[in-house]
């Protein structure tokens, strides 16, 4: 177990902070109502693409939201990488066709974010333009948003995590996607966000010690599986628990129905299995089927789930079901479900006697990615 404590660090205070952050991210976007709405109205239509863009952390944010923003009538939209679009941009952009990237940062200045804008502009000419959804507001990103088709959106100072993890950031620029795509409804998300700030709270006041529990568990591995928008928060509660622990616990991420082909190998006495479970009932037939297959075959050392509700699972006794109070739903409820993977990151990392926030010891990765020489 770490000397330090906790509530003490970077981390824990970036992954506590969440639920002020999404107000504060909430009041931000809806004071610029009129300059957010006014460049959609000028480039946002039917014959646009939306790409969203990102590096790590940043780049789950785009499979999220390809998911979510089709409830909105937002169907034309891609999520791609800045990793990919630095080596591939001739694939992904076409000089004839008209985008919008929305390239997303927490520092805006990894060399790919810049690579990738550059790269966009350079193919597509006067046929793009760009948002800014970035936590730094000296970053790179910013610095480059002199132009007219250039909305540069800089999220409150706070959410510019110092901690190695992205937490508060992750959230509150998932949550700033998908509030400004929805700007005619802008006035009525107050008391939503509100709700989720509410149900976030609540969560973490119940489950924060039954989190660190499981974390003392000596398991190896973890999983986490997620259908439709929760397989990218699933993606994204990988990459914190792997990260904070230096990559001593080996983590895997996947769809529910994905998982049986191939990856359920993984699977041993030694791994912990954390499930995300739709609010859709029919969505969840296909994860309780997974459930008991599972546990007729190799149970996990630890199971856990977070959902809206309640599940109920014939013969299965889960080890912490994480889900909160409040029942009032809202279309941003999603975001509710990295909070189980942020936690069991930080606390893991404790147990291990790593610090959350400089976990890697060697230096294997850093805050701001390093050594990447763009050609």
């Amino acid at each position: 177990m770490s000397n330090i404590d906790s509530s003490l660090t970077h981390t824990h205070r970036e992954i506590f902070q969440q639920p002020a952050m999404w107000r504060e991210t909430y009041k931000c976007i809806s004071e610029k109502e009129k300059e957010i709405s006014s460049f959609l109205s000028t480039y946002c239509d039917n014959d646009v693409t939306i790409i969203f863009t990102g590096a790590g952390t940043s780049s789950f944010i785009g499979n999220i939201l390809t998911f979510i923003l089709p409830k909105h009538h937002l169907y034309n939209i891609k999520s791609v990488s800045t990793t990919d679009i630095t080596t591939h941009a001739n694939v992904i952009f076409q000089k004839e066709k008209r985008y919008i990237l929305v390239s997303l940062a927490r520092s805006g200045n990894s060399p790919e974010s810049i690579a990738a804008v550059d790269l966009a502009n350079s193919i597509c000419g006067e046929n793009i333009a760009h948002i800014y959804i970035t936590c730094n507001a000296k970053g790179e990103l910013v610095k480059k948003a002199e132009h007219k088709n250039v909305l540069s959106l800089v999220l409150p100072p706070e959410t510019n995590d110092k901690g190695l993890a992205m937490t508060s950031s992750f959230t509150s620029m998932l949550l700033a996607s998908a509030l400004i795509f929805d700007m005619p409804n802008i006035k009525a998300k107050e008391f939503l966000i509100g709700v989720l700030s509410e149900k976030a709270e609540g969560m973490f006041a119940e489950y924060k010690d039954k989190t660190a529990e499981i974390a003392s568990h000596n398991f190896e591995r973890a999983v986490f599986l997620g259908s439709g928008e929760e397989k990218g928060i699933a993606e994204e509660c990988h990459l914190k628990l792997q990260e904070l622990t230096d990559g001593k616990i080996i983590c895997l991420f996947d769809s529910f129905l994905g998982f049986r082909h191939g990856p359920k190998a993984a699977l041993n006495e030694k791994t912990l299995l954390v499930y995300l479970f739709s609010e859709d009932d029919n969505v969840f037939q296909y994860e309780r089927d997974l459930v008991i297959q599972i546990n007729q075959q190799q149970k996990p050392m630890a199971q856990i789930y977070a959902a809206h509700k309640k599940r109920k699972i014939e013969n299965i006794v889960f080890d912490m079901e994480m889900i909160p109070k409040i029942q009032t739903q809202t279309e941003y409820d999603v975001i509710l479900y990295v909070l189980v993977g942020q936690m069991l990151g930080m606390f893991k990392s404790m147990e291990l006697g790593l610090n959350p926030d400089n976990p890697s010891v060697n230096g294997k990765i850093a805050r701001v990615v390093e050594g990447v020489t763009i050609y």
